[in-house]
């Protein structure tokens, strides 16, 4: 995320009766990213617009240390949407290595040959561009347009949910999908200068991943403790639907990994045989197969043989 240069802090953002305002939250959030701010490959100017696209693809549901190594391979490989548009889709798929999820490796592939047919290489500056690029949706476009062009978007990750949630709707943890009120909250709440709110959308991200965190927050270094509705409520406990757990061990997601893994370190067609070792379940081994074919993550070819996907 590539930080635009500070600027004044000021916004008549109204948030909800009782709760702290806007223009109350922004100042010392944004002066403690200012100190705190993590030193990132994707938020340094080298990085562009589209270091930062491909770091909001690593970075949907995989903790940053995972990302780093991959996000700064990719980068050398392919520096330029063109280069990776160039590629085969299953190098993507190979390249994307073990952050999960594999799904993104393929949409980050497609983006990239729409940047590249549609916006002569370059990352396109308007949110309704980028939100017509295939893979791309409401979160990734806000986020890219806000971290890599400096733009006004309410940008709401979970990182940035729970820190809304607790500081000014007063409870535990957000809802489980993002909801309507959430986006109409986080509207509120954003300065109305764009640099500002640019400025903004990263310091809560940051705010939500180191301090305001979903389990051991650490309230007494956040800088806006003393307005937050949940602390100054008793911190209650949450009390809505249960919240997703992320199980892996025993999951079609575990043997879709396994097969994988076998086709990303094979440069030629892998036969049935060599998946089938992955996974003593075959029922389950097969479903997992298919789904990856399903996917276009896997390519089935004559003779019972796999590979990855090479248009």
């Amino acid at each position: 995320m590539t930080a635009p240069t500070k600027p004044s802090v000021s916004s008549p953002a109204k948030a909800p009766s009782g709760s702290p305002r806007g223009e109350d939250l922004h100042s010392p959030v944004v002066d403690w990213f200012d100190d705190n701010a993590r030193d990132l490959p994707w938020r340094r100017p080298e990085a562009g617009p589209w270091g930062v696209m491909v770091s909001e693809f690593m970075l949907q549901q995989t903790p940053v240390n995972r990302v780093l190594p991959v996000y700064e391979q990719w980068l050398t490989r392919w520096p330029r949407p063109a280069d990776l548009a160039k590629d085969a889709p299953g190098e993507a798929v190979r390249a994307w290595g073990r952050l999960g999820y594999p799904r993104r490796a393929l949409r980050l592939h497609g983006a990239a040959v729409a940047i590249a047919e549609r916006h002569g290489g370059d990352v396109p500056t308007d949110h309704a561009q980028l939100l017509a690029l295939p893979g791309i949706g409401e979160y990734t476009a806000a986020a890219v347009a806000s971290f890599a062009y400096g733009q006004r978007h309410p940008v709401l990750d979970t990182n940035v949910r729970r820190v809304l949630a607790r500081a000014v709707t007063g409870v535990q943890y957000p809802p489980n999908a993002t909801t309507a009120a959430e986006r109409k909250l986080a509207r509120a709440l954003l300065p109305e200068d764009e640099g500002t709110a640019a400025r903004w959308a990263a310091a809560s991200m940051e705010l939500g991943a180191l301090v305001c965190t979903a389990k051991n927050e650490s309230c007494h270094r956040c800088p806006i403790a003393a307005q937050c509705a949940w602390r100054l409520a008793g911190k209650p406990e949450h009390d809505g639907p249960p919240r997703r757990g992320q199980t892996y061990a025993g999951t079609d997601r575990q043997v879709r990994g396994k097969l994988l893994a076998v086709l990303r370190e094979a440069h030629t067609p892998v036969p049935q045989a060599a998946l089938d070792r992955v996974w003593h379940e075959p029922v389950q081994r097969a479903r997992a197969l298919d789904g990856l074919v399903a996917d276009g993550l896997v390519e089935p070819l004559p003779g019972g043989t796999y590979r990855l996907p090479s248009t």
